[in-house]
């Protein structure tokens, strides 16, 4: 166990070879566990991915936390002509609470005012889950 501890140290030097390191359970004999086997190593792959992110520096947001121009009705709303989808979301939660439009009695319920059924498809009841569905037209890509 001691040898294949090693060696999986050496592997974690390279980033390419921290991949296989990940897969352990393939390399491992079937009597030993591989959580056991790679617990030191873990760790220590851990930290090469730490201080291979550290040394590129903070990578840009990308996807859903990239800020993306929006719709002028979204922009009324949040108050910005760029932002990221997850703070738009966050805005517009804000709002629904703030407002105090959900569903007495079913909280999963939002009952649009003017200015949400501008942004949700002019639709009255909205289910909190489709809330971000009907986001999707007014993100600009």
């Amino acid at each position: 166990m001691e040898a294949l501890r090693c060696s999986a140290a050496f592997l974690a030097v390279d980033s390419a070879a921290a991949a296989l390191v990940r897969r352990a359970p393939f390399f491992f004999p079937s009597g030993l566990s591989a959580r056991r086997a790679s617990s030191g190593v873990a760790l220590r792959v851990a930290a090469a991915r730490t201080t291979v992110a550290e040394a590129a520096g903070k990578r840009p947001p990308r996807g859903i936390t990239k800020p993306r121009p929006i719709s002028p009705e979204l922009q009324a709303l949040v108050g910005v002509k760029e932002i990221p989808r997850t703070q738009a979301l966050k805005l517009i939660w804000a709002y629904i609470k703030e407002n105090n439009l959900q569903d007495p009695e079913n909280k999963k319920i939002i009952v649009c005012d003017e200015k949400l059924k501008k942004i949700l498809g002019g639709r009255d009841r909205v289910g909190f889950l489709e809330i971000s569905g009907l986001l999707n037209p007014h993100f600009q890509k």
